[in-house]
């Protein structure tokens, strides 16, 4: 194979993991979520995104709207 340069392509593969995290706001379910995402920043790095399996709310007497919680599973590349 003269005046021939082959390349041989490298297999890139990355791992990824999930765990699964509650988390609450009294404001908002976008704040409960930014909120567990945040504290989960503290502590795992590279974190690609979420998913919010379940909401549930906690209510007063009145039916008002006290607290917002979130179950959510955080996607994240491992090094």
């Amino acid at each position: 194979m003269s005046g021939f340069l082959v390349l041989q392509k490298e297999s890139v593969m990355s791992v990824s993991k999930v765990i699964e995290l509650s988390s609450s706001s009294p404001k908002s379910i976008e704040d409960a979520v930014q909120t567990g995402l945040r504290k989960m920043a503290h502590t795992v790095k590279n974190i690609k995104g979420a998913w919010v399996n379940d909401i549930k709310v906690v209510t007063d007497a009145d039916g008002g709207v006290t607290e917002w919680r979130v179950n959510m599973r955080i996607n994240f590349v491992v090094e």
